[in-house]
């Protein structure tokens, strides 16, 4: 490599670093509300906005963490991803670093106070994530295929809650779109109306004919679009990734993987530390659909094995809602506290639960990619794409319902109740909501709204008492 070469990558390198840092120093500070809203807030700037990249490739991770980072592997190659990861992740790591060590000494019993003002960022949260699903509606649904698609994993997603189901949700919703665009099902439907009609004796509708195979003339629906979307991205900032590439990094993943996964299991007293790792590790690998989803399975790996209390683990929850960046600095939380409460280092126990929860979805990014640039010119993958998409936007409302559940905390519980147990929880929600909605209230001014009007709650509640 030249002289010249070597100066050329170094400027960009810099310029790319410093446009990471530009554009995304403030996001781990003000990106309230989790995946859902932050997914609103990337595609606002880098789509819409900078014109970074085009809106398939706004597609390419389900959590906001891998969005951006992808966002930024794109535009400005590894050394700008990296940055922005850093710049969006550990904030929120810090604080919630900062709040196991308050948490590690408290009392066994907080003030109600606490517990009031807990919910209502719990309320305050879920009217956030609430608006952010209707907005992300509006660019979702496009026609009654994706209205239906956006419905039916909403209910579907209320009504069962497994590891497995959300990313069969999501296959499901990308095959239908699929089969709906190149009419599959199409000619037999025709063919069944047709046939009832005929044996009914009933007459088609005023104004149409239904000829012969079923099809009503001057019918016809509109097949995929065979032409690529134009991209947004400057040819010198596209960064094309090998498919081979790609499909050895997940391969060697999956690898190093099993191989923790195996000694996990195969050790008879693996060290507190190492089980930790790898009890995050898995849980980062197997997650699909971002901070919702986590919670639950970090309740299975980490309080079931005693290292974290259940007042603690709702404690950490409530507080993780209302903090800007990602929620799997929940992990940080849990991690560093697990390590204390079993005589370890607290900053090994944050560093261990970042890393475990962060890694798989940092590496598998770099693999998907590849194979996604191999495919995403594909018109039956635009067409997936266009069910996926809408899947997920019916997720984040059932994300609404699973928050919902378990908001309302207070002295005694072992586990959140409904924030419907109480309307005060209800009217801080709508008053997040509307006030979003309506009169452009900011997430994170929501979020101190709603715990003031918790503290309100407990000093009526207690004057009455």
């Amino acid at each position: 490599m030249t002289v010249n070469s070597w100066d050329l990558s170094l400027q960009r390198a810099v310029r790319s670093s410093w446009e990471a840092t530009r554009f995304n120093w403030y996001l781990g500070f003000t990106a309230f509300g989790g995946p859902p809203v932050h997914f609103k807030i990337f595609r606002d700037k880098f789509v819409v906005k900078l014109r970074w990249i085009d809106e398939q490739l706004a597609l390419c991770g389900p959590a906001s963490t891998k969005m951006l980072y992808c966002i930024n592997l794109i535009h400005g190659g590894l050394l700008a991803a990296i940055l922005a990861f850093l710049i969006w992740s550990l904030p929120g790591a810090l604080g919630m670093f900062g709040l196991s060590i308050g948490v590690s000494n408290i009392q066994d019993t907080l003030p109600r106070a606490v517990y009031a003002l807990l919910s209502g960022l719990n309320a305050a949260t879920v009217g956030i994530i609430a608006l952010a699903a209707v907005e992300l509606s509006g660019k979702a649904v496009t026609d009654q295929l994706t209205r239906i698609l956006v419905f039916l994993a909403a209910t579907a997603g209320m009504l069962y809650n497994a590891l497995w189901y959300f990313p069969v949700l999501m296959v499901l919703s990308g095959c239908a779109a699929v089969v709906h665009d190149y009419r599959w099902l199409h000619r037999p439907v025709r063919n069944v109306k047709s046939l009832w009609v005929r044996l009914g004796g009933a007459s088609p509708e005023p104004g149409r004919v239904v000829g012969e195979g079923g099809s009503v003339p001057g019918e016809h629906d509109v097949p995929p679009s065979e032409d690529p979307e134009p991209r947004a991205i400057p040819q010198e900032y596209r960064l094309e990734f090998s498919w081979k590439v790609g499909t050895a990094i997940i391969t060697a993943f999956f690898l190093t993987f099993i191989v923790i996964m195996v000694l996990r299991g195969v050790l008879r007293s693996p060290p507190m530390l190492f089980k930790l790792f790898a009890n995050l590790y898995l849980a980062g690998t197997i997650i699909f659909g971002g901070g919702p989803v986590v919670i639950p399975l970090l309740r299975e790996y980490v309080v079931a094995e005693g290292w974290v209390s259940p007042r603690d683990f709702l404690i950490g929850l409530a507080i993780t809602q209302a903090f800007p960046g990602p929620n799997f600095n929940f992990a940080v939380f849990l991690g560093s506290l697990a390590a204390i409460n079993s005589g370890y280092s607290s900053v090994a126990g944050a560093i261990l639960g970042f890393l475990g929860i962060f890694l798989p979805g940092i590496i598998l990014v770099h693999g998907t990619m590849g194979v996604w640039s191999a495919l995403r010119s594909r018109p039956w993958v635009k067409s997936g794409l266009r069910g996926v998409n809408a899947g997920a936007v019916g997720l984040i409302y059932a994300a609404v319902y699973r928050i919902w559940q378990v908001g309302y905390i207070d002295e005694g519980f072992q586990s959140g109740k409904s924030l419907g147990d109480d309307p005060w929880w209800v009217v801080v929600t709508a008053t997040a909501y509307v006030g979003g909605r309506h009169f452009g209230v900011p997430a994170a001014l929501a979020i101190v709204l709603g715990a003031v009007l918790g503290l309100v709650r407990y000093g009526v509640v207690s004057a009455q008492n």
